[in-house]
């Protein structure tokens, strides 16, 4: 046999050793690779299926002692314990809806606050308080609207329905209820009428400043901007906005409110749905009445101005979006546009909107007291700093409608 025949035959030999050799460990690595996928990628959902069947029969029996109600109970109880039951398990499912609702709007709102500091945007600087601060939960805070020239309405309140100094504290402290004189800056920060509410709020210490330049055409912004820094400043169930003018039963309110505590988004007020102003120079003219059709249209239903209050929800809907909201003439108008095409439960009570004695004093002595008592013509009391004791005397709920009451 010659060199070259014997090659050959030594290389041919030598691929069929490496073959087999090659089938070999390709026989191996799959088994291998079979092992550690089935090691690396169980299923945490079969955890379950591979325990002994005695566990497995005692969580199956858990699942069902929590979900599935013990029939030969059921067949015991009476038709009532059967419905109580139901009844709990409704108001359980309202309470984790409106815990998830909650967690939703707080997390929006954080987002919010976040996108103003890192966008350079203005921050009220009273919003930087201590995270204790906002730990607690508050019935409500009301939003006395005033302005510059209205010490005399202020006082008047002070003096009859508004609670002062320690007592006011005390309402805070085991009510939950936060009152403020709501009032921004003039259009010369600093000023002489800046300078005299800040020594009227040092000698009361009862107002709310905003970020907002104060002006009657700017209602519908200075509201919005109330919502916004009390819904940041305080964790309440509601936000009221009241005008200087009316007297406010704080005890009725407070029972009124509570009664819808357990709804994540409503509009409380007395609903009308007033006449459309197109013609200039009369008071409450809509500049933008084109927008509700032709002339003579009604607006669509919202409260009236003298007194509201909503829910959290919607406080912190506004102050998510609040630069995206437009603003109408009338702030009674723009808060009402604000909730047109969602979810909101609007309430109407009429118990928020009494005329001045003797309407109230007939309601109260009927057993239906008022939350609130005004005048119609004046959109508020006539006269108000001279009569609101007048209105209280004959209207006023009691301190015992208010100490004396649980919310």
């Amino acid at each position: 046999m010659s060199w070259k025949s014997r090659g050959a035959e030594t290389v041919s030999s030598k691929n069929v050793v490496s073959r087999k050799l090659t089938l070999l460990l390709c026989i191996g690595c799959f088994f291998a690779g079979t092992l550690f996928v089935d090691r690396m990628w169980a299923d945490p959902g079969d955890e379950d299926l591979s325990l002994p069947r005695g566990k497995l029969k005692e969580k199956l029996k858990l699942v069902s002692d929590v979900y599935v109600p013990n029939t030969k109970h059921a067949k015991s109880g009476s038709k009532g314990d059967v419905l109580s039951e139901v009844l709990k398990s409704h108001d359980r499912i309202l309470s984790l809806d409106k815990t998830i609702s909650n967690l939703e709007m707080e997390l929006d709102a954080a987002r919010s606050v976040q996108d103003n500091l890192l966008s350079g945007a203005p921050f009220n600087e009273e919003l930087k308080m201590p995270s204790s601060s906002r730990k607690r939960r508050y019935l409500m805070v009301i939003g006395i609207n005033t302005a510059f020239s209205s010490r005399r309405r202020r006082d008047s309140l002070r003096a009859t329905w508004m609670p002062q100094g320690d007592k006011r504290k005390k309402l805070e402290k085991e009510k939950g209820i936060i009152i403020r004189f709501v009032i921004g800056h003039s259009a010369t920060s600093g000023g002489i009428l800046d300078r005299a509410i800040e020594a009227e709020d040092r000698k009361h210490g009862d107002f709310l400043r905003l970020e907002h330049v104060e002006g009657y055409l700017e209602l519908s912004a200075k509201t919005k901007t109330y919502f916004v820094t009390a819904a940041q400043l305080w964790d309440a169930d509601f936000y009221v906005k009241v005008d200087d003018d009316i007297h406010v039963n704080i005890g009725t309110l407070a029972a009124t409110l509570s009664r819808h505590h357990s709804k994540p988004r409503v509009y409380i007020g007395c609903m009308k749905s007033g006449p459309v102003l197109a013609q200039k120079g009369v008071r409450y003219h809509e500049p933008e009445y084109w927008k509700f059709g032709e002339q003579g249209n009604k607006y669509f239903r919202h409260a009236t101005g003298q007194l509201y209050a909503i829910s959290r929800d919607l406080a912190t809907y506004i102050s998510i979006n609040q630069h995206v909201l437009h603003k109408y003439a009338n702030e009674d108008v723009s808060l009402g546009s604000w909730f047109i095409g969602l979810d909101v439960e609007h309430i109407d009570d009429r118990r928020l909107c009494c005329g001045t004695p003797p309407d109230c004093e007939w309601k109260a002595q009927a057993g239906n007291a008022c939350v609130a008592s005004f005048d119609w013509s004046c959109s508020g009391i006539c006269n108000s700093a001279d009569r609101i004791k007048e209105v209280h005397r004959r209207c006023g709920e009691g301190d015992n409608a208010l100490w004396h009451s649980t919310f």
